[in-house]
Formats: C-alpha cells, structure tokens, sequence
C-alpha cells in the first residue's frame, strides 16, 4: 500500500506504538519515587508542605499512570497480531518475561495505586507509605524485566537454535546478558532523570509566574539535589553502554558515529564531530574529523580498534544511518546540558544562599529549566532510535532476522489498524493534555492539612460548636 509492504508497515507501527508509549511510564517510575521520598519525609518532619507536595504530584502520577497503561495495549499485542513468527520464535524467553513483568510488576502497580491515590484518612500513615513504596517499587520492576527482555534482543544469551525455534538452555544467562547490566541501569536512571526534570521544570514554571513560589523552592531544591548525582551518573552510564555496544553489536556503533573504514594497527580511529553518512556510497559525504578521537572514545584506549561499517556486510548495516547518527548526538548532547544546567543552578543557588525571593529573580534561568521539560523526553526517544534502529536488520541480534519475523497479513490490514491506533493516539494525548492543563492551572492548595491535623481542627470546631 502506497508503496510499503507488510514489513515496512508494521516496523512503522510498532515504532508509533512505541514512541508515544514509553513517554508515559518513564514518568511514572521517576514520579511514584519522588512521592515516596516527599511522603517519607512528610512522615519524618511532621512538615505539611510535603504533605501537599505528595497531594499535588500524585495528582500527575495517576493521569500519567492511566495513559501508560492503556497506551501500552497495543503495543504488546503487536507481538500476536504483526509479528507472530517473532513470538513463536523466541516466545520461551519474551513470553516469560512479559509474563513475569505483568504479575511481578504491572500488578503491584494496579493493586497499590488505588490505596495511594484514596487511603489519605482512611489507612494509617505507615500502611499509605508503604502503598507508594510498592507503586515506585512495581514500575521500577516493570522497568527490569521489560528491559531484561530488550537486552537478550541486543545480546542473546543462554539459547540454542533448535529447528529454527529459539530454546533457553540458562534463564540466569539469558537474563543477565552481557548488555542487561548496562540497559537497565541507564533506562531506569534516563526515567528518573527525566522525572526529575519534569518536577523542576515545573517548579520553575510557577516560580517564573511568582505563583507560590515558597512552595515550589521546596520541590525545586528537592529535585535538583538529586540531578547533581543523576545526571552526571547518566552521562558515565551513557558512555560505558557506547563502549559496550562497540564491542557487542559493531555495526551498531560504527553506524552511530559514521566511521566506515577500520583503523590500522597502532593508529587510533578518527571521530567524526559531525558528519553526513551515505550507505549507498559506503562513506560520508562531508566529515569534521577529530583525529584518533573514536577509538579513545568507544575504547578508552588511543589505538583500540574500531570495526568500519565497509567491512561489515551490507546486509548486515543498520539502515537510516543519518537517522541513527544524529539521534545519537542530540541524545549526548542533551545529557550534556543536562550536567552543565544542574551545576550551574546549583552554582546560582548558592549565589543567594538559598534565598528564594532573591533566586526567583533568575528569570533567565527559570525559563531555562521550563524550556528544558520537553528534552528528556526527545533523549529518552532518541535512545530507543539509536537501540533498536541500531539493531537492524535483526529482531533478535544475530539469531532472528527482521524480515522473518513479521506475520503474513495484508499491508492494508495494518495500515488499517496504524491509523486507528494513530487518531487514538491523539485523542489520549489531547486528553492528557487538558487534564495537565486544568491540573496546573488550579496548582496547589496550601492550605491542605494532613488527616490527622484536619480531623483535630473538625473535632475542635465541633466541640466550639
């Protein structure tokens, strides 16, 4: 249909799929954990300002929640629906997987959630903590497994290819795989970076409108804290999993910086700052290079060896190389401003010894923090452009690939089902979108007293009475 075949088709809709779904969960998992932290602290200090901070964000945490879950439908089940083959293939492993990830994880999640969101009053305050401890701690389990179940896709480990089925000779193997450590550490912590962001961002939004903005320091100061340690952390993450995929998916790596030609024995691989690749003519079109730069970058070594995409069959080179280039870049680039943003508030901060009168009048700064809200997100998609565009033209690298996995339907049954699954795309983002709206509009209640303080003020009016 209009020129795609099935495989086109369905690639292109479980990337739609996909794209719009993974911005949800990320912000449940970082959310439900900064809850945890403003309600332990809540419980520990008495404060009441964190007990409307908990009141306010968590009113965030369960609209973002609602649309992850129901975004997410779709996608798994995609694997029955387009990519059938794949399922039958390798369903042993993912299958268990997505299993353990929807018991051990999404039902937690489910279970908890409602206690969280209605307990206020109803539960002791232990048992509501304890609630949102277990919502934090099933969206980080969600994070694990699906993950877990990404990485064996990137490095396949403990299975054997049986008639051309897929049987898992060690789970402990197949699960720990040589990229697991990596992809989950750097995707729970981009999640909660992203949080992080998203919760300073807004802080600074109503600073920036001097709405509260007493209130707002509280949470600001609280998230950027954190992103000292976070997003400096990211960036080693992101740097140690460039040098794991160099070594596990060569291609993958060559493809991400360009480089087409291996480099000579003792001589270091140059790093091409930026560039234009063209696959159909096996080189870059235009290139500013940094001499013997890549190799101490993918190797940390000056004259490591670094595979070049012309030596590597072409049908085994990724497609989309400019694609894949420049997602890599604005996903570096980003963590980047993401390190020199926190230092440099912090920098700011101390500046005015913490006063909040004197730091909101930073108005460039606030508008750099507002602004910033929608990168995370653009990283966070552009890493999972860079992972699985890098992985082609394998489904399950080295062993399955793409083109044998994908079901045999009509190209027009899944452009059919694209377009639905877009326009409910939209209708689920404009409806977030207007909740958000109102949400943030109506801001917080400062007023708001903890159960039990809101209770002795109701018996003390009474007994007046």
């Amino acid at each position: 249909m209009f020129g795609f075949d099935t495989l086109d088709l369905s690639r292109a809709q479980f990337a739609m799929t996909a794209i719009f779904h993974i911005l949800w969960p990320i912000l449940t998992i970082s959310l439900s954990l900064f809850l945890f932290v403003v309600e332990a602290l809540w419980l520990r200090t008495s404060d009441p300002v964190y007990y409307r901070h908990a009141r306010f964000w968590s009113k965030l945490l369960v609209l973002n929640f609602a649309v992850g879950v129901v975004s997410g439908i779709p996608l798994e089940f995609q694997f029955g629906t387009n990519w059938a083959p794949f399922s039958h293939h390798s369903g042993q492993f993912i299958g268990n997987i997505l299993g353990f990830e929807g018991a051990m994880a999404f039902m937690l999640e489910a279970g908890f959630i409602g206690v969280m969101m209605f307990g206020w009053g109803r539960v002791p305050k232990g048992v509501h903590l304890f609630a949102t401890g277990m919502v934090a701690l099933g969206s980080s389990i969600s994070s694990f497994w699906i993950m877990v179940a990404n990485s064996w896709m990137q490095t396949p480990a403990g299975v054997r290819v049986v008639d051309g089925k897929i049987i898992v000779t060690d789970y402990v193997a197949a699960i720990f795989n040589p990229d697991m450590a990596w992809a989950v550490g750097h995707m729970w912590v981009a999640a909660v970076e992203t949080g992080l962001f998203v919760i300073a961002g807004i802080s600074a939004w109503y600073m920036f409108k001097r709405r509260e903005p007493a209130f707002f320091a509280r949470s600001f100061k609280l998230a950027l804290m954190l992103l000292l340690v976070i997003a400096p952390l990211q960036v080693w993450l992101g740097d140690s999993s460039g040098v794991d995929v160099f070594k596990t998916q060569p291609a993958k790596g060559a493809a991400i910086e360009g480089h087409w030609h291996t480099n000579r024995d003792g001589e270091g691989a140059a790093w091409s700052l930026l560039a234009w690749p063209n696959q159909a003519e096996q080189k870059n079109d235009w290139s500013l290079e940094v001499p013997g730069m890549l190799s101490v970058i993918a190797t940390h070594s000056a004259t490591g060896k670094i595979t070049g995409l012309a030596d590597i069959a072409r049908a085994d080179q990724p497609p989309a190389l400019p694609l894949l280039y420049y997602a890599f870049r604005a996903m570096a680039g980003i963590g980047m401003w993401f390190v020199l943003l926190a230092f440099w508030t912090f920098v700011a901060w101390r500046k005015v010894g913490g006063r909040v009168q004197e730091f909101v009048r930073n108005r460039k700064l606030l508008l750099a923090w507002v602004l910033t809200i929608p990168l995370p997100y653009i990283a966070v998609e552009c890493g999972w452009i860079v992972r699985e565009v890098g992985r082609q033209p394998w489904v399950v690298y080295g062993l399955l690939r793409t083109r044998d996995a994908v079901s045999d339907v009509a190209a027009h049954a899944v452009a059919g089902s694209m377009l639905m699954f877009f326009v409910f795309y939209i209708v689920l983002f404009a409806t977030f979108f207007v909740f958000a709206k109102k949400w943030l509009q109506r801001g917080p209640d400062v007023t708001l007293l903890p159960p039990h303080a809101s209770h002795a003020v109701g018996a003390l009016l009474q007994a007046r009475r």
